[in-house]
């Protein structure tokens, strides 16, 4: 850490030359004085709280998918409904790997700081113009037109999001604790899920559903673009972790210097990324419509199910996160894979026979256990990767790319297979995705390149 007078924290070395069988020792508390430790968590909790808000944005739209539906595609099928609203919600996957090289460019030649902050802008703008959309019997067509505008928008938001702040909480993460203190980028992340659900919960016990459909959907997207200010504010105060001399690298934030050099690291982030985003979104995202659609369940206790679930796998991430500090990133993604390969489809096919909401909340559970190998330690495993002038543009490329992929179409898929009659095909889908992202973690390292020996 520099002195408080330095405009920047201690940043990352290249260390490309370092040998992947070379064990670092487990470092004490004497590295850190108690001002840096404080610094550090502090910079920790200011990238992970517009995070939060930014995920709280993109999320809300899934969970009120199911209120919004007949005011933008009026049809009379509910499955149809859905499945179009998902296809938006698809479509700003799309805008993700443009916004994780645009983002990921901007990090790592302008600095982290600068990227988060345009970020949580965008995202506060994009949810701020859904909550006053017309509709479809207001303006005709033009309302799902304005409708995928705002989402591709926001993809473009959030991916750039995942990649910068990955990196930044990686790299101001405390040495040999780096699994535990990037976990929180996950509880984050699940928090705005979380938050999304709670929010609609609650607006659920306080209005009617047809007020929902009326109005009452516009309200958590309000509340979004609100908490996106403070988030701004927050960030506003986070110090650069890049050096001006990796910045002024002409490498820095290049497709060249990243595929020149890390052609490897970046191939092997995107095989194990598309099973990971592809089960995350299975069992967030997607689970509250499959409860209702699939399983039969009623909106309200599918969302009491889910905010339950959500918060149990928020409380997950940093036990995986700190176990992932003892046993390798490697080991905790080769049981991520096995374990999800090998129970998604039993998982599935018994949740959608599951008679009581307290079965299907533990079979959702059990489910989210499995993805926190994954997704506690999903930023740090892919930062470790990428030397410092490429960093965030490897991290939130790949991520992007991977997510658009199998993560964002996840419901469209789903929905798909579902509306021609086959949709346990998607359990096998599910499965075989993960099969793969096994292989890929083989690949990794037993010992980091990067990162490892960062103080």
């Amino acid at each position: 850490m520099t002195s408080p007078s330095s405009p920047e924290l201690c940043a990352p070395a290249d260390l490309a030359a370092d040998r992947p069988d070379e064990t670092p020792s487990r470092p004490q508390d004497t590295e850190y004085t108690a001002a840096e430790r404080r610094q550090r968590i502090f910079a920790i909790v200011g990238a992970s709280s517009g995070n939060l808000v930014e995920w709280f944005d993109f999320y809300v739209y899934a969970f009120c998918a199911i209120y919004f539906a007949p005011a933008f595609f009026p049809a009379a099928d509910p499955t149809v409904q859905l499945l179009n609203t998902a296809g938006v919600f698809a479509a700003g996957f799309l805008m993700r790997p443009i916004g994780g090289w645009l983002f990921g460019r901007i990090a790592d030649k302008h600095g982290r700081k600068t990227s988060m902050l345009i970020s949580v802008l965008m995202m506060c703008a994009g949810s701020l113009a859904i909550a006053v959309l017309p509709t479809y019997e207001s303006i005709g067509v033009a309302a799902p037109a304005l409708l995928l505008l705002c989402r591709l928008f926001q993809g473009l938001s959030v991916g750039g999001e995942y990649g910068t702040t990955a990196t930044y909480m990686s790299e101001v993460a405390l040495k040999g604790k780096r699994g535990f203190y990037s976990s929180f980028q996950y509880v984050t992340l699940i928090g705005g899920q979380l938050l999304a659900v709670l929010v609609v919960v609650i607006l659920q016990q306080l209005l009617s559903t047809d007020e929902l459909k009326a109005w009452g959907w516009r309200v958590p997207f309000v509340i979004g673009a609100l908490a996106a200010v403070i988030a701004l504010l927050l960030r506003r105060s986070l110090e650069e972790t890049t050096t001006a001399e990796a910045r002024a690298s002409k490498e820095a934030g290049s497709m060249a210097g990243l595929f020149k050099h890390h052609k490897t690291a970046f191939i092997t982030v995107l095989g194990y990324t598309a099973g990971g985003s592809l089960m995350f979104y299975t069992f967030t995202t997607y689970m509250q419509k499959y409860l209702v659609n699939s399983v039969g369940m009623d909106a309200k206790t599918a969302s009491g199910i889910m905010t339950f679930a959500l918060f149990c796998y928020m409380l997950m991430q940093p036990l995986f996160g700190s176990l992932s500090d003892r046993i390798g990133r490697r080991a905790s993604m080769l049981w991520f894979s096995s374990l999800g390969a090998l129970c998604t489809l039993p998982i599935l096919m018994t949740l959608k026979t599951a008679g009581s909401p307290v079965l299907a909340g533990l079979l959702i559970i059990l489910g989210m256990a499995i993805i926190s190998f994954y997704t506690s330690i999903g930023g740090i495993v892919k930062a470790e990767m990428f030397p410092p002038e490429v960093r965030a543009l490897g991290v939130g490329l790949s991520y992007a790319i991977a997510n658009a992929m199998f993560g964002g179409t996840a419901e469209y898929v789903a929905l798909g297979l579902k509306s021609i009659g086959h949709e346990e095909a998607f359990y096998w889908y599910v499965s075989g995705m993960l099969a793969i992202a096994f292989l890929f973690s083989l690949r990794l390292p037993k010992q980091a390149a990067y990162l490892h020996h960062d103080r």
